[in-house]
């Protein structure tokens, strides 16, 4: 999965990107530091499969990953090539969802492209900019498609009618998430940005009050397939350079410090309603796969190699929560619990999976 880190220069991407990645991009105080994405990976904290080292006691542990890529930042009427905002908004459409990190606070010593701290106004230009550069889209891609419509092509018609719709909406501040009488798996190619689920994360300091984000967080009260996080990414940056995990937890404690990066990889998981399975392989090798809530088993075998998706046969699979309740694999054996499912089985958060393949 990748999540593109979007904003106005100077919010704070760069920051959280090295936060989140453990990377050393550049961070200066000037609008488009970061003019090619930059990408980095990051480890999925899971409880379950510390839990699960603990059991079976493998050579090797693997989590799950995201990919997180920093998107220059975005500027008003990017979508007409302000900021080389066209190049911009080509990266965020390969990604599955976004963050836009969001100027929490005032500080005369960090230039703000909108010279005061007014995250609203951050968040109307970016959405503005998104639903207009996906207005561009639609009409083009209706253009495109207008020939095939015309010799009879039922797809192309049936496209040409959802992209009717979505430049309407569009034209009326509606994104195409909000649009629900309409078949999005058949316009999926096109990756519209604004069909994608967003968080918007909230950079704070120390003198960051709740009337700065009162505002903001009404008007995101109604707003479907998004989230927000407040988070201070700056103290954040600072506390994961310190080398012991417990002392971050302690400092954390002293300062009172109640979100952390873990928190926001957390939502960023759920945003896009990913589930965790696990493989256990020889009892040497146990790994965590992230999938769509609602993925099949084949298909989630493909997550680990793709001759195993080519060649499934069958599944052996059973539950973190048995596991942990009856204590060995030996046990659920034994009750009947490990259960033989083939290609159609919907695999669920938590499943422990042996893939049998030809």
């Amino acid at each position: 999965m990748e999540i593109g880190i979007i904003g106005l220069p100077n919010v704070g991407k760069s920051t959280l990107f090295n936060a989140l990645t453990n990377s050393n991009v550049a961070v200066k105080n000037f609008p488009f530091t970061t003019i090619e994405p930059n990408v980095g990976v990051c480890s999925v904290r899971d409880k379950r499969l510390e839990k699960l080292a603990e059991i079976f006691k493998p050579q090797k542990v693997t989590p799950s990953i995201i990919k997180f890529v920093d998107i220059a930042g975005l500027v008003k009427d990017a979508h007409q090539g302000a900021g080389l905002g066209n190049k911009f908004l080509s990266h965020i459409r390969e990604v599955d969802a976004l963050i836009q990190v969001v100027r929490s606070f005032d500080d005369s010593n960090v230039i703000s492209v909108l010279n005061e701290c007014n995250p609203l106004e951050e968040i109307k230009i970016i959405e503005t900019e998104l639903s207009l550069s996906d207005l561009q889209q639609a009409i083009k891609t209706k253009e495109k498609l207008s020939g095939l419509a015309h010799s009879g092509d039922r797809e192309a018609k049936e496209k040409i009618n959802i992209l009717e719709k979505i430049i309407n909406n569009l034209n009326n501040n509606i994104p195409i998430y909000e649009i629900s009488d309409i078949n999005q798996e058949l316009i999926k190619e096109y990756n519209f940005i604004t069909s994608k689920p967003i968080l918007y994360l909230f950079n704070v300091n120390e003198k960051t009050t709740e009337n700065i984000l009162t505002q903001v967080k009404q008007y995101l009260q109604n707003k479907k397939n998004c989230d927000y996080y407040i988070l201070n990414i700056q103290i954040e940056y600072e506390i994961l350079q310190i080398k012991n995990q417990q002392e971050q937890i302690d400092f954390r404690k002293e300062m009172n410090i109640k979100n952390d990066i873990y928190g926001l990889i957390e939502k960023s998981y759920k945003l896009v309603n990913l589930i965790s399975f696990y493989t256990i392989v020889g009892g040497k090798e146990l790994s965590a796969w992230s999938v769509i809530e609602g993925t099949n088993v084949k298909k989630a075998a493909g997550k680990i190699h793709s001759d195993m998706e080519k060649g499934f046969i069958r599944a052996e699979i059973y539950s973190y929560d048995d596991l942990i309740k009856y204590g060995s694999e030996k046990i659920l054996h034994e009750k009947g619990i490990i259960k033989i499912e083939g290609k159609d089985y919907i695999v669920r958060d938590g499943d422990i999976i042996k893939i049998h393949f030809q």
